[in-house]
């Protein structure tokens, strides 16, 4: 058989299933044939537009539709990718925050957050940057639909404390509090102080306190403090962890040390 026909063959069976990602060493078991020979076929039919190498061992299938792309939309093959690196995920961050409509403006960058450390993927059309996280058991998710199935996703309320928490990698503390004057909308006082107790660093809790009074969102802001422990054994945080420890605590109840002004993107 010619092998890239065979490859071809094996693409268009997944397709009419609905599934659009694919690991080279599952070609090589379905047709009995050489790695180098799958591999071959794989990068002829990458030069035709047929697939995308997305990262060593996995392509994603690109359907007609988005031959000009070059790739489908990643929650086309998302679920297949994270099963091909053996790694729980969930759909974090801003990526998040636009799911739950509180995106300011379109997110290039899928952000994935995974308990164990994974390279970025950066292919034309395509950026996934990955979040590792100690405490990723513990983080509540919620289950959004995707094209080929159930995506795990990051509740409002998680969402806006690991936004606190990556604050210095996605942007700053002003693109999080632009997003927050949205997502606010779609949390619960109820959720966020019982999420607030599954987070392991008092200063992230803290931090996202401070903004929540600092945006007049009173009822979540007031929740999350009756989850920390009393004000006067809370230590003493940054507003800005990675900026000079300048300021004042000015008499404010989450012991933050004002150490940066944030402003909303309106």
């Amino acid at each position: 058989m010619n092998n890239e026909k065979g490859v071809s063959e094996v693409l268009d069976d997944l397709q009419r299933r609905g599934l659009y990602g694919i690991e080279r060493s599952k070609v090589e078991e379905s047709l009995s044939v050489s790695t180098a020979a799958v591999g071959k076929a794989l990068k002829r039919l990458a030069e035709k537009g047929r697939v995308k190498r997305i990262r060593k061992g996995f392509h994603a299938i690109v359907p007609v539709e988005y031959a000009s792309q070059g790739v489908p939309p990643s929650d086309w093959f998302i679920e297949d990718l994270m099963r091909s690196l053996d790694q729980p995920y969930y759909i974090g961050l801003l990526s998040a925050a636009a799911l739950h409509r509180a995106a300011h403006q379109q997110v290039q960058q899928l952000q994935i957050v995974v308990p164990k450390q994974e390279r970025p993927i950066e292919v034309p059309g395509l950026s996934i940057r990955f979040f590792l996280k100690k405490e990723f058991a513990a983080t509540p998710l919620q289950s959004r639909k995707g094209h080929s199935g159930m995506l795990p996703v990051s509740t409002p309320e998680a969402t806006a404390l690991d936004l606190v928490r990556y604050s210095r990698h996605i942007g700053g503390l002003d693109v999080v509090l632009t997003v927050l004057t949205e997502l606010a909308e779609s949390m619960s006082p109820e959720k966020l102080a019982s999420t607030a107790i599954t987070e392991s660093e008092t200063a992230h809790v803290q931090r996202l306190g401070w903004l929540l009074d600092h945006l007049g969102e009173t009822a979540l802001a007031n929740a999350l403090h009756a989850a920390l422990p009393t004000s006067k054994s809370l230590p003493r945080a940054a507003l800005d962890s990675g900026a000079p420890r300048t300021g004042s605590i000015t008499g404010n109840r989450w012991r933050i040390l004002e150490n940066a002004l944030p402003e909303a993107y309106l």
